[in-house]
């Protein structure tokens, strides 16, 4: 778990879950990481340079958030392989800022007491001061750099900007320092402890050449979890160091060493935090008769835990807000669609009148104008689904969701946890997968991983817009609802209930045993910053157009060629394959040759190549009819997808080929197709198999086909009575 920095400075970035941390990488690099109020954010190490005036490169080293470093999560394991690289001497950092919440020191700075164990110079960033109504509830700075043995104290506020500079001033001197201060904290109270350690700590600083401090601090982590003894074995510890021998060794002591002190009546698991949860009161005691509860801002938050995380009304909210979501998704995004739609048409037309007929001039507004411009319409519609996750994830809300529903969860084979990634699934299911991380038991998280996809995440809204807004029709339902939307809410409802009800049935194959513990600290609840959200909307916009549209158009200017070669003589025959040239195209050969399999489906030979394009994103499957659409028409101009789709006959029974039982059709047919190449990719990093992958390809596809059957045929019976 090394990471090479080179010959260059680093400074580590280090804190609990939601204590702000992200935000300060942020303010210190210039980078935009993703920042929300709940934990989890993030599962991985990232890297960027110090934004700053110094002669010499800093790069700054930012951690997943961590209770602690003894690991019980992925992204906890990530710190801790990275603390045992720093304890054994390998690429140590110049410096550690541990960022802890102002208004909660007492938990924050257990895991900065243990930062202060690696003899690492150590800046504290006091963050959110800004939630602090009363200054003087808090120990005293120079109390804190005094005991605690500090390099600095940093005040500040990484939501409102302020600190930043005299964080940077505290990095410039520390490098230039070099050496960590004394810590006062001291274990000479437990001398009974240490006698019972004595022989594990003395096999450490024998095996590893720890200092006595260091020796006592780890002998006490390996009694408390088998996850640090784990550690020590490889690929955890590296090539390094630690043989089997060596790692039997400190089992056999540490071993040795539990059952001497659970004799004693001591609680090993917990013996750790009580050592320095002890010194820490100690510390803090000063401050206790201010009654620091009334003077933070969490009375707020408490009153308003009440009602959005009563076991009755606070589901009935958390639901009702999803209705709003996806009701406004249609009624707000209207007007920017037809804009869009108007601009594709007139950039078509201008290329119509500037260029002569001829191949090049048909790519350009068949395949590029005609498939690109068919998805970008939907853009709208993405950018307000991520405008209104983002409020729910930056406001705190999405956790009490996660606290609400943990007991259902529980029961359908999943984690109170998994509600973060599988939200995280309606943007996109990569993120989503990679958020699993924060779930603690493996069986938990690879079933959270298997069923994610189901969700319906952003590529599949444009199919559910371009099918419900031409074949659904507007209308009021109740007097309140419209039956667009309601359409809508199904389509996310059906995936998201069937992803639980896989979940019950994947808990019971699935025999890694799990963990069925939940906490999560609920953050306060804070207005979002907009600026943030706005990026953030930004950010997802810019990664549609240009990401997914880079295999959009690649995809479409391959389409394109497909069906319009090869060039067919409409004088060699009259029939109805040979009126359209398309029908013998490369692309039309394909779809003819996999129609039969579709036809039970409601679907037509053009719906048959984008299944086929569509598996490198969803959404594909739109600028593919498009392209089609613009290519087997006659006019000279760029063809609408949708009326084109409302206008299409088949030539054999005269009859529409699309139909509002055909819209359903392949809208359920996308609530659970496995199309996304890229998905698969990072289920089998995650999981580091091909197994599960196909595994998903497998029950995801049948489960679309299956569905898609039972939607068309059942509808078909009714509609002949």
């Amino acid at each position: 778990m090394v990471t090479n920095f080179s010959d260059d400075k680093y400074i580590a970035l280090i804190g609990n879950p939601n204590c702000g941390k992200t935000a300060v990488f942020n303010h210190l690099t210039g980078l935009n990481q993703k920042v929300s109020n709940y934990p989890g954010i993030t599962v991985e190490k990232k890297t960027g340079k110090l934004k700053s005036d110094f002669d010499e490169d800093i790069y700054i080293l930012d951690l997943p958030g961590t209770y602690s470093i003894t690991p019980e999560s992925i992204d906890e394991r990530v710190v801790a392989e990275q603390f045992m690289d720093w304890i054994h001497g390998i690429n140590k950092p110049s410096a550690i800022i541990s960022v802890v919440d102002a208004t909660n020191l007492s938990r924050n700075l257990y895991l900065t007491t243990q930062l202060l164990d690696l003899g690492i110079p150590v800046i504290l960033a006091l963050n959110m001061m800004d939630c602090v109504k009363d200054k003087s509830v808090l120990p005293e700075y120079s109390v804190l750099k005094e005991k605690f043995g500090l390099s600095a104290v940093v005040p500040m506020s990484a939501l409102e900007g302020w600190g930043i500079d005299g964080l940077k001033n505290a990095i410039q001197t520390s490098i230039t320092t070099c050496k960590p201060r004394k810590s006062r904290m001291l274990f000479s109270s437990h001398l009974e402890i240490h006698e019972l350690l004595n022989p594990l700590v003395k096999f450490l600083q024998q095996q590893f050449d720890y200092t006595p401090r260091l020796a006592r601090v780890q002998a006490l982590r390996l009694i408390t979890r088998q996850s640090a003894v784990d550690l020590y074995r490889p690929p955890h510890s590296g090539e390094h160091y630690f043989d089997t021998e060596i790692v039997s060794e400190i089992e056999r002591l540490s071993g040795k060493a539990v059952q001497a002190i659970d004799k004693a009546g001591l609680n090993h698991r917990t013996l750790e935090a009580t050592i320095r949860y002890t010194w820490l009161d100690n510390l803090l005691k000063q401050s206790e008769n201010k009654k620091i509860e009334g003077l933070i801002k969490i009375s707020r938050s408490e009153k308003l835990d009440k009602i959005l995380t009563h076991r009755i009304f606070g589901p009935i909210i958390f639901i009702s807000l999803l209705v709003f979501i996806f009701q406004s998704i249609f009624t707000w995004s209207t007007y920017p669609m037809d804009w869009i739609n108007a601009g594709i048409e007139i950039i078509g037309n201008y290329i119509l009148d500037i260029m002569s007929a001829g191949i090049l001039r048909d790519l350009l507004v068949e395949g590029v104008v005609g498939g690109v411009g068919a998805i970008l319409i939907f853009l709208p519609q993405i950018l307000i689904l991520v405008f209104f996750m983002t409020l729910l994830e930056d406001s705190g809300y999405m956790s009490r969701v996660a606290f609400m529903l943990d007991k259902f969860m529980t029961k359908v084979g999943l984690h109170g946890r998994s509600v973060l990634p599988l939200m995280s699934g309606y943007a996109c299911a990569i993120p989503g997968v990679m958020a699993s991380r924060t779930i603690d038991g493996w069986k938990e998280r690879l079933t959270t991983i298997m069923v994610l996809p189901l969700m319906s995440c952003s590529a599949r809204l444009p199919i559910y817009a371009l099918m419900i807004g031409a074949f659904i029709p507007a209308r009021k339902v109740f007097g309140l609802f419209n039956l667009q939307g309601l359409t809508l809410i199904f389509m996310y409802f059906l995936g998201t209930f069937t992803a639980l009800v896989i979940a019950k049935i994947l808990s019971k194959f699935i025999k890694t045993k799990g963990r069925s513990s939940f906490v999560m600290e609920l953050p306060p609840y804070r207005v979002p910053l907009m600026r943030s959200v706005f990026h953030q909307v930004y950010t997802r916009g810019k990664l549609f157009l240009f990401n997914a549209g880079k295999i959009i158009l690649s995809v479409s200017i391959v389409l394109w060629f497909l069906a319009s070669f090869p060039i067919a003589d409409k004088a060699d025959g009259a029939d109805s394959d040979r009126i359209n040239p398309i029908h013998n195209s490369y692309a039309g050969k394909i779809g003819h040759a996999i129609e039969p399999i579709i036809k039970p489906l409601g679907f037509d030979w053009k719906i048959g190549v984008g299944l086929i394009t569509s598996f490198a994103a969803r959404e594909v499957v739109i600028s593919t009819l498009a392209t089609l659409y613009n290519v087997e028409g006659d006019d000279e101009n760029v063809v609408s997808l949708s009326e084109s789709m409302k206008n299409d006959i088949n030539p054999k029974t005269g009859l529409p080929v699309y139909s509002t039982l055909v819209a359903l059709s392949l809208m359920v047919f996308y609530v659970f197709a496995a199309q996304c190449m890229a998905t698969f990719a990072i289920v089998r990093h995650e999981t580091n198999s091909w197994k599960w992958p196909l595994i998903m390809i497998t029950y995801m596809t049948s489960l679309a086909y299956l569905a898609s059957f039972i939607v068309y045929q059942v509808g078909s019976l009714i509609g002949k009575f």
